[in-house]
């Protein structure tokens, strides 16, 4: 079947994702190992202003957040949204884990994938499950983001 759009863009702040090709064949080869396909998905990367806002007015949480996912799927198996990912939140969260930017910033963008494809974290098992996920694909990744 053939890949739908993997759309990457700023809102807000100026960033600048590298390896674009790369990604795309990874979440690509990700989602048709979940047994779906995809359709129409844009990243937006942006800050935690404009994140917190999002959150506050969609989800009605005053809570800072690395990333939501708004669900656009229409067709059975086909995976298509909008990812809203705060790069200020990742730089935290790296320095936090102990781990670098570009492997938070992957970790994060497999995690709102797998919320398109089905997958939740608001139980314990949901969030174990997750996490095993996340890792799984995280070790898919192309030896180009290995540094």
């Amino acid at each position: 079947m053939i890949s739908g759009k993997i759309l990457f863009f700023s809102e807000d702040i100026n960033f600048l994702l590298r390896n674009k090709k790369k990604l795309r064949q990874w979440i690509n080869a990700s989602i048709v190992h979940e047994k779906m396909y995809t359709g129409s998905i844009n990243f937006i990367f942006c800050s935690d202003e404009y994140l917190y806002a999002l959150n506050n007015k969609y989800l009605s949480h005053k809570t800072l957040t690395d990333i939501i996912t708004f669900d656009n799927s229409v067709k059975p198996l086909e995976i298509s949204g909008d990812i809203f990912i705060s790069i200020d939140r990742i730089r935290e969260n790296a320095k936090l884990f102990k781990c670098t930017f570009v492997s938070e910033l992957h970790r994060v963008i497999i995690h709102g994938i797998l919320h398109l494809t089905g997958y939740n974290d608001n139980t314990k098992k949901e969030k174990y499950e997750m996490r095993s996920k996340e890792d799984y694909y995280l070790s898919s990744l192309p030896n180009i983001f290995i540094k």
